[in-house]
């Protein structure tokens, strides 16, 4: 799943920064005809370098002010290691990612308030058999940035 050439990249730097980017403006920038870009944009969908679009939304607005990460490790180290599987359901796990280091996992939460950070801390720790250490953000000053392939 690589991007091909120059024009796979302007392609998905463009709709990386728009998903709403028409096969107009993207002909314009690569400059390839409309039926050209289109074939592009299936075969970056089919091959996975481009897995979805989606709205970002301001998680303020829909009521969850509160973000914190969550670094989880099993109570017993000899517990099968399913904590992804097992907290993919509970609300308000934005991302669960394994990391090297103390942790397994980092999870990424968002919340109405500090309570609810308190009572969705203690669903994981039962429903995962984990335990946590928390951080809060107190304020977010980029995210969802694009990265460019190098």
């Amino acid at each position: 799943m690589t991007l091909e050439d120059d024009v796979d990249r302007t392609i998905v730097s463009a709709l990386r920064a728009d998903g709403r980017t028409t096969l107009a403006a993207l002909s314009e920038a690569t400059g390839l005809s409309l039926s050209a870009v289109q074939v592009r944009v299936r075969k970056l969908e089919s091959r996975g370098v481009i897995s979805g679009y989606r709205a970002v939304v301001d998680p303020e607005a829909m009521g969850l002010p509160l973000t914190a990460f969550i670094e989880i490790t099993p109570l017993d180290q000899a517990q099968e290691d399913d904590a992804p599987v097992r907290l993919k359901d509970l609300p308000g796990i934005e991302a669960c990612y394994s990391v090297a280091g103390n942790a397994n996992y980092l999870l990424l939460v968002r919340v109405a308030s500090p309570r609810e950070l308190e009572g969705l801390l203690g669903q994981i720790r039962r429903t995962a058999q984990v335990s946590t250490r928390s951080t809060v953000v107190l304020q977010t000053y980029f995210e969802g940035r694009p990265v460019e392939a190098s």
